[in-house]
């Protein structure tokens, strides 16, 4: 499989602003900040500037709403649109519609892909005004108070506390403690919440296919949650073109549950952090079966049929086939020389 395609049709999405949009559908020509750090991830060792420039592309949104930052680094937000918002138009603008906007995780996967893209040498960081921009972030989760707040989730959903947000702001502050100020109590707090959670996802859910950030990318978990997690999704949650989100979700249900193509190669990325190669090699399969030959993978295929929904191909479907099978293609051939 040539995968050099996934490229092209990532290429294709990038904006000139260097974010990129969801999909190229009509309902996700938007730019959420979660998607893009999940886009991205694949670029963290690449010599193009794809990484960064898609990292200065959210530092200038932020700089955008910084005076909104600033208000809730002292004021916890009352109102849904009072939060950082969680997606954009494709000029990187606040949208007013209606939206599930407390989104606390996409903060935590920005501040985390900062701090990963500085150590892997990645001039995400222009200047001192970027650094003020991670500072008042971390401010502004304290403010938050997120090891105990309610927000919409990684699904943009009902309001309760989450697992995989809390893991994601503990990920992103452990990222940026070198490089702003973080009480270490902060993450404590958040290390206390998830000890106390895990392995369910919020009261409402025992199981969510969220929860595998908490192992990939994160990497927060220790080996006995994390196979407790991924025992709980392959059992539970795992179909034929994908995962579904969560049991009796409802998004492009039409009998069952809607199947998440990205949850495959995911799985796969989870096992390969575990050293567990005889399911990484079973999910390399998985993951070749859902990937057409011009590389538009889906966002999901609907439930209870065998065909995709319009928002395809879907950026973070594209990206995290890509970074699996790039990564497994390393290994194999360092296995053979």
């Amino acid at each position: 499989m040539n995968v050099n395609g996934a490229l092209e049709v990532l290429d294709r999405m990038r904006l000139p602003n260097g974010a990129y949009t969801a999909s190229v559908s009509d309902d996700y020509n938007y730019v959420w900040i979660r998607d893009v750090v999940y886009t991205v991830i694949p670029f963290i060792n690449d010599p193009s500037n794809r990484y960064e420039k898609a990292y200065h592309a959210l530092f200038d949104l932020f700089q955008t709403y910084e005076w909104k930052i600033d208000i809730h680094t002292v004021q916890k937000p009352q109102f849904l649109f009072e939060h950082i918002h969680a997606r954009y138009s494709t000029e990187l603008k606040e949208l007013p519609d209606e939206w599930g906007h407390a989104q606390n995780d996409a903060v935590g996967a920005f501040l985390w892909g900062v701090g990963e893209g500085y150590r892997h040498g990645k001039k995400v960081i222009r200047n001192q005004r970027d650094l003020e921009i991670v500072q008042k972030l971390v401010n502004y989760l304290e403010c938050l108070q997120y090891w105990q707040s309610e927000d919409n989730g990684m699904w943009e959903e009902n309001i309760e506390i989450h697992a995989s947000s809390i893991g994601a702001c503990v990920a992103g502050l452990n990222s940026v403690k070198m490089l702003v100020n973080v009480k270490e109590e902060l993450i404590k707090k958040g290390e206390e919440t998830l000890r106390f959670l895990l392995p369910r996802e919020s009261y409402s859910k025992e199981t969510d296919l969220a929860l595998l950030s908490l192992i990939y990318p994160y990497r927060l978990v220790d080996r006995e949650i994390a196979l407790e997690i991924l025992k709980n999704v392959t059992e539970r949650l795992e179909r034929t073109n994908g995962c579904i989100r969560y049991e009796k979700d409802l998004y492009y249900n039409d009998g069952q549950e809607a199947e998440w193509c990205f949850g495959l190669p995911w799985l796969g990325l989870c096992y390969l952090e575990l050293g567990m190669m005889n399911k990484v090699n079973e999910y390399i399969d998985k993951t070749k079966m859902i990937i057409p030959e011009n590389w538009e993978v889906p966002e999901l295929y609907i439930g209870g049929s065998n065909i995709p929904n319009g928002n395809t191909p879907l950026a973070w479907s594209v990206s995290l086939s890509y970074l699996f099978l790039t990564k497994t293609s390393m290994i194999r051939t360092e296995q053979i020389t």
